[in-house]
């Protein structure tokens, strides 16, 4: 029986995604999970997976296209399947637009609609939120405010476009809401420089996270002797390609430690929360352009030496452009480690939707009192930034004591 191949959701803040290049061609046999075509999204270059199994019998989106999450692709099936019910059904997403129609002209005429009253966008559920309208048109929105909601489209079958968000005017009793920034015009010795998609991702990102989450913090200080220790006689009996790293640690700690403070595994919700059976540890990298998350499932019950094979191969392929959606998605709770740059100290902002971030510094030499003598110990600062809708102070700082026992007697660990 034919199925669709879809555009997945591949992270939280998802809409849509350019569909850079297929690597199979109509007649050719997939397996389910094999990868068929490379995909861009805000964050990254990505690789699709089939899900399904059979022979590819139509294409539905062309090499170029921007296409919202759930859109299909592609159909699969056995050869010489009557797949003209699916064509002809409204199987196509009507939501397709040329990567080319990203840079709108803006010389078409437009009706601005009056400043007192606004038509509803028609609704098209193929489109990100049901809103009909450009990915040009929603980026421009979300930076100036405005509720694509309220704005008349001039597009094809009143798609909003461009220029429309550009025309739109607020009845007089709307405040818009203010820029983000205070435009800044480049100077005779200044070169200005166009950002990067994932750039761009991560500001509204954090904007959004910044202004809308309440965050606060709170610091502890781990003697890391005890983990090194381990580390190195656990490494002693790995294979260069499989040694377990610091970070590697510092993860299944925070997962093990999660059991026990299931609020900071969460997600706001409003009047709920959303409590994840799940323990996935996202881990913050730095890749060309901005950072990414990948994200190790079921971090808790994975073996250390698994997880640290896990995150090997997710680094390597978010550092190649290579990622793969279930590297991404799925995250609910996040470390962000900065220790391998000689950072004593530092405090992250929430990736939302997760109540909490560990940010995490260097393991360092440092005068110490150990049994009322002073010594050498060695020392790491981890800060936990957390959603005050979701938890108290009092409940991140026992979190902070257990994460560092944790740490403190490693052998758990390994249990």
């Amino acid at each position: 029986m034919a199925e669709f191949i879809v555009m997945p959701k591949l992270g939280f803040d998802m809409r849509e995604a350019v569909l850079n290049r297929w690597l199979k061609k109509i007649g050719d046999s997939i397996e389910k999970g094999e990868i068929i075509a490379e995909i861009e999204s805000d964050k990254a270059t990505l690789e699709l997976e089939a899900q399904a199994s059979g022979m590819l019998l139509h294409l539905l989106a062309e090499a170029g296209e921007v296409m919202p999450i759930g859109a299909n692709l592609a159909i699969v099936g056995d050869e010489g399947e009557d797949i003209s019910g699916m064509m002809n059904g409204g199987a196509a997403p009507a939501a397709k637009a040329k990567k080319e129609e990203l840079v709108e002209s803006s010389s078409a005429p437009v009706a601005a609609p009056p400043a007192t009253t606004t038509t509803p966008a028609p609704t098209d559920n193929a489109f990100p939120g049901g809103i009909k309208a450009t990915p040009v048109a929603r980026r421009i929105a979300e930076e100036k405010g405005i509720d694509l909601r309220l704005v008349n489209g001039t597009g094809p079958d009143g798609r909003i476009r461009k220029a429309d968000v550009e025309a739109y005017q607020p009845a007089p009793v709307v405040t818009a809401a203010p820029a983000a920034f205070t435009p800044i015009v480049a100077g005779p010795e200044s070169t200005e420089v166009v950002t990067s998609k994932l750039r761009q991702a991560i500001g509204r990102r954090m904007i959004e996270s910044k202004t809308t989450v309440p965050h606060f913090y709170v610091t502890t200080e781990i003697d890391m002797a005890p983990a090194l220790e381990l580390r190195k006689q656990i490494n002693a009996a790995l294979p260069e390609g499989e040694k377990v790293t610091v970070n590697d640690m510092i993860i299944k700690a925070a997962a093990l430690t999660l059991r026990d403070f299931p609020k900071l595994n969460a997600n706001y919700n409003g009047a709920t929360l959303i409590m994840h059976n799940r323990i996935n540890i996202g881990s913050a990298v730095a890749v060309e352009g901005g950072l990414l998350t990948v994200v190790q499932k079921n971090t808790d019950v994975t073996p250390l030496a698994q997880i640290a094979r896990d995150n090997k191969a997710m680094i390597g392929r978010a550092r190649d452009g290579k990622v793969k959606p279930e590297d991404v998605e799925g995250s609910t709770f996040t470390v962000s480690n900065l220790g391998a740059y000689d950072v004593e100290n530092f405090i992250a902002i929430i990736n939302p939707p997760d109540a909490a971030i560990l940010a995490v510094g260097s393991a360092r030499e440092v005068p110490a009192v150990v049994n009322g003598q002073l010594a050498v110990g060695v020392r790491m600062k981890a800060t936990i930034s957390a959603d005050h809708r979701v938890t108290d102070g009092a409940e991140a700082a026992q979190f902070m004591q257990a994460f560092k026992t944790m740490l403190e007697t490693p052998m758990r660990l390994l249990l």
